[in-house]
């Protein structure tokens, strides 16, 4: 598809702020009105247009794509997107280790114990630790507990944390990545510990490093769109 605007501009509008191109006012995929919370945000969708050469790449707008999945889909159905992520805490990634003699053992407690324990100050939910593959259920007040805390998010960020969780196979990481404050990237590391495990083990490939590569980038762009979704 060829450009076929020249203007790209941030307004405020109808309770939030949208973009426009030449001042026509952008809608999503399913043609609702793309209104996002903040400022800050709406100018990350922005840039993604006022990138784009002659020639429009549709695949470059991972933002744009997150926001109309919000409003189109989270908005609607809140407590569907919020039972989607919850799923991911019966079997997070951080909870279920190798068994303590070995090796393997020693650096997950080092790297995840940190990370879990401060989720879990943070939210108020013990989650249990498990050693082998035999899954062991969570606690149901912890799931109770986590639930109230994703029902408090807005669409925009819960959409982030659905795609941060589902990369990383972690509501600790996925949640842990909205704060600020915290490091995405060391989070990532921490979700890929296992992965990069096997590589010391057994190597790797090309294909496996690009594979790789683009989930962390796909993991950092989500993360980016929830700080933005609540920067004002």
């Amino acid at each position: 598809m060829k450009r076929f605007w020249e203007q790209v501009a941030v307004v405020p509008g109808d309770g939030g702020w949208r973009v426009t191109l030449d001042g026509r006012p952008m809608r999503t995929q399913d043609g609702a009105a793309q209104v996002v919370p903040t400022c800050e945000l709406a100018k990350m969708l922005a840039a993604e247009w006022s990138a784009q050469g002659e020639e429009v790449d549709p695949a470059a707008f991972p933002a744009r794509d997150l926001a109309d999945y919000a409003i189109d889909m989270v908005a609607p159905d809140k407590p569907a997107s919020v039972a989607r992520v919850l799923r991911f805490a019966e079997t997070d990634t951080l909870c279920y280790r190798a068994d303590p003699d070995e090796p393997l053992h020693k650096r997950q407690w080092a790297v995840w114990e940190p990370i879990l324990a401060d989720f879990e100050a943070r939210t108020g939910a013990r989650l249990e630790r498990v050693s082998g593959i035999v899954h062991k259920p969570q606690p149901v007040n912890s799931l109770a507990t986590l639930r109230v805390r994703l029902d408090e998010l807005d669409p925009f960020t819960l959409a982030a944390l659905e795609l941060t969780t589902s990369l990383s196979a972690s509501l600790v990481v996925g949640f842990s990545a909205l704060d600020p404050q915290s490091d995405p990237e060391l989070l990532w590391e921490a979700a890929e510990l296992e992965e990069h495990w096997q590589v010391e083990q057994w190597g790797s490939d090309a294909l496996a490093e690009e594979r790789r590569d683009r989930r962390k980038a796909d993991f950092l762009r989500a993360v980016a769109f929830a700080h933005a979704a609540r920067a004002d």
